[in-house]
């Protein structure tokens, strides 16, 4: 039962660090790494699963309720979600790649579901930035960077 809840725990911070909800899955990730109880993969598989799940409602969000995104509510700021779209209007769908990058990366999946990016592309590549990020932050926990 401790490593399900483990496991648990892992994709839902995961998942809350691909929203706008402040988390650090990198050090929930890394300190299970270090702490070596449960395999490596199968916990890069939970954080990146979570993760791309929470990239995933962001562009549920943008695609769904783009009407909104003056409201006080709406979970990217005006700046925050118009700097994205330059972005994805200058780079294309080829900007989710930063989806894994501080600051940007939540707004930039907004923006995709924005401005109408189709589903599986996004995940694709939103996928390849997590798992990524995921595997280099593993790589410096367990000292093979």
């Amino acid at each position: 039962m401790p490593d399900l809840a483990a496991y648990a725990g892992l994709f839902a911070i995961a998942f809350a660090a691909a929203t706008l909800i402040p988390a650090q899955s990198e050090i929930a990730l890394a300190s299970l790494l270090v702490a070596g109880q449960q395999p490596v993969v199968l916990l890069l598989a939970v954080a990146s699963l979570g993760n791309i799940a929470g990239s995933a409602l962001n562009w549920g969000l943008g695609r769904g309720v783009a009407r909104f995104r003056d409201r006080r509510w709406f979970p990217v700021s005006v700046q925050a979600l118009a700097r994205a779209e330059g972005w994805y209007r200058r780079w294309g769908r080829w900007s989710l790649l930063l989806s894994w990058a501080p600051v940007i990366g939540d707004p930039l999946t907004v923006a995709a579901g924005v401005l109408k990016e189709p589903f599986l592309p996004f995940l694709a590549l939103v996928a390849l930035a997590k798992v990524g990020r995921y595997v280099v932050v593993a790589a410096v926990a367990l000292g093979l960077a």
